[in-house]
C-alpha cells in the first residue's frame, strides 16, 4: 500500500516532521532484516518520543486501517519485524530509565532501551539484571520482551517472562494498557502481562516495563571444558550442578567446529587448548557472596570428572579479559557460521534430560540426507535450548544448500516432537517459522491463539501475518 500525503503530514504533526521518515534513503536501515533473508516494504517509519506519542500514532493508523510494525533493534531472527507496507513504528527514542528502586530490586525502563545499558544501569545501582544475549549491544527491552528472548542465563534466573513484574502496553485502538507495579505477588484476576510476552507485537506495542534485578554476582568463575564424547556433555552438567547448585549460572555446549569456524573467521579470537577435542562446554559461576570460593568448589567437581574420563582438559578465567574471550568463542559461532557460507538455523528444545541424545540422533539423520554436511549444534544445553545449525558442505552452492532449508526443519522439526519439544525455543515464530507452528501445532492452540488476537486486534493492524495468518 502507498500512504496518502495527508496521512504522512498527520504523523509529522504528532511525532515532529523528523522523526517521520519516508524516502527510501532514509528507511533503509529499518527494512533490512538481521539475516538478510526478507526486506521490508515500508512506506513510512514513525519514532515517538514518549507513549502518549505512541498512542497517537497508533490511533491514526487505527482509524485508517494502516498496518504497524514495531521495531526495537531490529535484530531478530525469524523475520518478525518485517514489513509489509504501512508504518513501522521505531521504539529507539523511547530509551530512559524512569526508576531503579534497589531496595525493592525492580528497574522501570522504556522499551527502547538497548539491554547492555540496562545491565550497566543495575551494576551502577549495585544490582544485576541478568538478560544476557548475544545481540544484547544493540537489542532493545522491548523486543526482548516481545519475544520472550532467553540468553545464556536462564538456568538460574529464566527466560524474559520470569523477568517482567509490570507493563504498559500500547492496545490496537490506541488505548494506553499501564500495570507498571514492582509487585512480587499480585493474584487480582488474569495475569494480563502475559499476553504481551511473547506476542512478537502482534497484540500491542510493549512501551514501559518493570523488570526484576537480583543481587550484584561478587565472585564469579569462567571455565571451559574439553569432553571426548558427546553423551558425557550430560552427565558433566548433572556432576557441576549436583555439586555447586544453583550457583551454576550457565551451561553451553560447544562442538568442535564451532571452535574451528570462530578460530578461522573471527578476529582476535584464539583456540585455549593445545589440541582439538570432539566437544567442549562452556560454564559460569556466580554468587553475590564475596568470600566464595567458587573456583575450589567446582575444581573438586572437575577432578572427579578427570578423573572418571568424562573430561580430558579444561581452562579456567584468570580474570574478565580472559572470561569475556571464552565467551566470544561461543557467542560468536552464528557469524562465523556465516562467514563460512551457508547455514540453515533451527532454534529447538527438548526435555534437559533428552538433549545430547537429540542432537546425535538429528546429526546422524542431516548427514545421511546430504552427504559432506557440517552440523554444529550449540548452545544452552543447560536448559535444553539448542542451536541445530547446518553449515554447508565445502564447495557446494550457497543458493542450492539454503533451498533445502524446508527439507532439513522437516528432519530436525519432527525430531523435536518426538521429544515433545519445541520448534521455537527463545527466537520466536515471525514468517520465518510460521508454517511450521501450524505444521506442528495443534488446531486448537492455533484456534485460541486467533480468538486472543481478533479480540484485542480486530482490524488486524498490529504486525500482521506473524505467527499465524489471521
Amino acid at each position: 500500500m502507498t500512504l496518502p500525503s495527508e496521512f504522512l503530514d498527520r504523523l509529522r504533526q504528532l511525532v515532529g516532521a523528523a522523526n517521520v521518515l519516508s524516502a527510501d534513503g532514509d528507511t533503509e536501515r529499518y527494512r533490512h532484516e538481521e539475516r538478510g533473508l526478507m526486506t521490508s516494504i515500508c512506506d513510512a517509519v514513525a519514532r515517538p518520543g514518549t507513549a502518549d506519542d505512541v498512542a497517537a500514532v497508533v490511533r491514526v493508523c487505527a482509524e485508517a486501517h494502516v498496518p504497524i510494525v514495531a521495531m526495537g533493534g531490529n535484530t531478530g531472527l525469524v523475520g518478525g519485524g518485517v514489513a509489509n507496507g504501512g508504518v513501522i513504528l521505531s521504539t529507539e527514542r523511547l530509551n530512559r530509565v524512569i526508576e531503579v528502586d534497589a531496595l525493592n530490586h525492580t528497574m522501570t525502563i522504556e522499551a527502547g532501551c538497548i539491554l547492555a545499558d540496562l545491565q550497566k544501569t543495575a551494576e551502577d545501582h549495585d544490582c544485576f539484571f541478568p538478560l544476557s544475549l548475544g545481540a544484547e549491544g544493540s537489542c532493545r527491552i522491548g523486543g526482548n520482551i516481545s519475544t520472550n528472548a532467553g540468553g545464556v542465563g536462564v538456568l538460574r534466573y529464566g527466560n524474559t517472562r520470569d523477568l517482567i513484574l509490570g507493563l504498559e502496553v500500547v492496545l490496537p485502538d490506541g488505548r494506553i494498557w499501564s500495570k507498571l507495579n514492582g509487585l512480587r505477588k499480585d493474584n487480582t484476576g488474569y495475569d494480563l502481562k502475559h499476553l504481551f510476552i511473547g506476542a512478537e507485537g502482534t497484540l500491542g506495542i510493549v512501551t514501559k516495563a518493570v523488570v526484576k534485578l537480583f543481587p550484584r554476582p561478587r565472585a564469579k568463575v569462567t571455565l571451559m571444558a574439553a569432553l571426548p564424547t558427546l553423551d558425557y556433555v550430560l552427565i558433566l552438567f548433572d556432576r557441576i550442578r549436583a555439586a555447586c547448585g544453583d550457583r551454576l549460572a550457565a551451561f553451553e555446549m560447544v562442538p568442535e567446529l564451532g571452535i574451528e569456524l570462530v578460530t578461522r573467521h573471527i578476529p582476535d579470537t584464539r583456540d585455549p587448548f593445545a589440541e582439538r577435542h570432539p566437544w567442549y562446554v562452556l560454564m559460569e559461576l556466580t554468587s553475590p557472596r564475596p568470600g566464595d570460593d567458587l573456583r575450589a568448589e567446582v575444581e573438586n567437581a572437575m577432578g572427579e570428572a578427570f578423573e572418571a574420563g568424562i573430561v580430558v582438559d579444561a581452562v579456567f578465567a584468570d580474570s574478565e579479559t580472559q572470561g569475556r574471550a571464552l565467551w566470544k568463542l561461543r557467542e560468536e559461532i552464528p557469524a562465523a557460521q556465516t562467514r563460512e557460507g551457508g547455514s540453515i538455523k533451527h532454534d529447538v528444545s527438548v526435555p534437559v534430560s533428552k538433549t545430547t541424545e537429540f542432537v546425535r540422533l538429528a546429526m546422524e539423520a542431516v548427514c545421511a540426507e546430504m552427504p559432506g554436511l557440517r552440523p554444529c549444534p550449540f548452545g544452552h544445553i543447560g536448559d535444553g535450548n539448542i542451536h541445530f545449525n547446518l553449515t554447508q558442505p565445502p564447495g557446494m552452492d550457497k543458493a542450492a544448500f539454503i533451498a533445502r532449508w524446508a527439507d532439513f526443519n522437516r528432519i530436525v522439526h519432527d525430531l523435536t516432537k518426538r521429544y515433545s519439544g519445541s520448534i521455537s525455543a527463545e527466537h520466536g515464530i515471525g514468517l520465518v517459522k510460521r508454517d511450521e507452528l501450524e505444521h506442528y501445532t495443534s488446531p486448537l492452540d492455533i484456534e485460541l491463539m486467533r480468538r486472543v488476537k481478533r479480540a484485542l486486534d480486530p482490524n488486524n493492524i498490529m504486525n500482521p501475518g506473524k505467527i499465524f495468518t489471521a
